[in-house]
C-alpha cells in the first residue's frame, strides 16, 4: 500500500463557493416560483435577460467576464486537484514495514507525517555531532536533502564519509515513505 500525501481541507474556498451557488440558486428559485404564481419577474432578472439578448459574445465586456469566470474555475479546479500540504513529508505506516500479516487488516490505517523544517532540524542536529563539522545547514525537499557543512579540522574526505553515513542513518530513522536522496557539500571553514 502506498502512502499518499496529506490533503488540505480547503474549507474556506469550499464554503465560499457553496454559499455563492446557494445564493444564486435561491434567487433564481424564488424568482421562478414568483413567476409561476402569476407575479412579474424581478427587475434584475428582466435586466439580465435584456442584456443577454442585446450583448453578443464578441463584446469586450462579455469576453472579459468570460475570461474572469474561466480563470476562477481553473483556480478552483487547481485547488481541488492538488494535495496542498507540501510542507509535510509522509512517514511509513506500520503496515508498510511488514507488520503482523492478516491481523493488521482489522486495525484502522495509521497515517503520520513530519514537517520539512522539523526533519531538516533533526538531520542538522545529527550533522553537527560528526567530528570535524563546525556548522551545518540542511534544506529538506520532497525528493532531495541538501546538506552544507563547514569543517574546521580533519580531512574533508573523512568528514564527508562520516557525514554521509550519519545522514543516511538519520533519513532511515525518520521513517519517511519516500526517503529523499542526500546531497552533501563539505567545505573548509574560511578564516
Amino acid at each position: 500500500m502506498t502512502a499518499h500525501r496529506f490533503r488540505s481541507d480547503r474549507r474556506i474556498p469550499a464554503a465560499l463557493v457553496a454559499l455563492l451557488v446557494l445564493g444564486v440558486a435561491g434567487l433564481f428559485l424564488y424568482d421562478l416560483a414568483a413567476v409561476r404564481a402569476g407575479r412579474p419577474a424581478l427587475a434584475w432578472r428582466r435586466e439580465l435577460a435584456h442584456r443577454l439578448a442585446v450583448h453578443t459574445p464578441a463584446d469586450p465586456g462579455v469576453q472579459l467576464v468570460g475570461w474572469a469566470l474561466a480563470l476562477a474555475g481553473a483556480v478552483l479546479l487547481l485547488l481541488a486537484l492538488t494535495p496542498g500540504i507540501r510542507r509535510i513529508l509522509m512517514m511509513r505506516s506500520p503496515d508498510q514495514d511488514g507488520g503482523l500479516g492478516g491481523a493488521q487488516d482489522a486495525r484502522p490505517r495509521l497515517r503520520a507525517g513530519i514537517g520539512r523544517k522539523d526533519a531538516a532540524q533533526v538531520l542538522r542536529d545529527r550533522a553537527v555531532q560528526v567530528p570535524g563539522v563546525r556548522s551545518a545547514r540542511v534544506r529538506m525537499g520532497r525528493s532531495r536533502v541538501r546538506v552544507r557543512a563547514t569543517s574546521h579540522f580533519r580531512e574533508l574526505d573523512e568528514v564527508r564519509a562520516d557525514l554521509d553515513a550519519v545522514i543516511a542513518v538519520g533519513i532511515e530513522e525518520l521513517g519517511l515513505a519516500h526517503p529523499p536522496r542526500p546531497r552533501l557539500r563539505v567545505r573548509r571553514r574560511a578564516d
